[in-house]
């Protein structure tokens, strides 16, 4: 039996690709990947062979649908004059716009204190356990296993 475990999605034959997206040459085998390639080429070749390339990246069948509609969004979404969610009022649009970037503000405004409070509690547990080391060391660590 071997010592690697080849089933987790982030071993390949023992390796594994560390990049932006974590992903793996062996790609990500699961079972709706497989069911999903397997339909693909049932109903739509190129659909197959595009599960079968996304499954070789190592993404999960359940992110295709989001990537694809935001890369469909980008594209075609605005690439026209006007966008969708636009009407013939300006002063509406205007007051859309300046929601939308409020939210873009609120949303950016949590990003930074969530990453703030990461911070703060990796700062937190390394002082405990800097706390605990010392309190160790401090304990005459030449007993060794005489403690108990």
């Amino acid at each position: 039996m071997s010592s690697t475990d080849y089933s987790h999605p982030g071993h390949v034959r023992g390796r594994c690709v560390e990049g932006a997206m974590r992903s793996c040459c062996g790609g990500h085998w699961s079972g709706a990947n497989i069911a999903a390639m397997v339909l693909g080429f049932v109903l739509f070749p190129p659909l197959g062979l595009a599960v079968l390339i996304w499954t070789m990246m190592g993404r999960p069948i359940q992110d295709l649908p989001g990537w694809a509609h935001e890369k469909w969004t980008r594209v075609f979404g605005k690439g026209g004059t006007r966008s969708y969610d636009e009407s013939e009022n300006v002063v509406f649009n205007e007051y859309q716009q300046t929601q939308y970037d409020r939210i873009s503000e609120i949303k950016e405004e949590i990003k930074r204190r969530a990453e703030a409070f990461r911070t703060f509690r990796f700062d937190a547990k390394r002082r405990a356990d800097r706390r605990e080391f010392d309190d160790f060391m401090s304990s005459n660590p030449d007993r060794g296993n005489d403690r108990n």
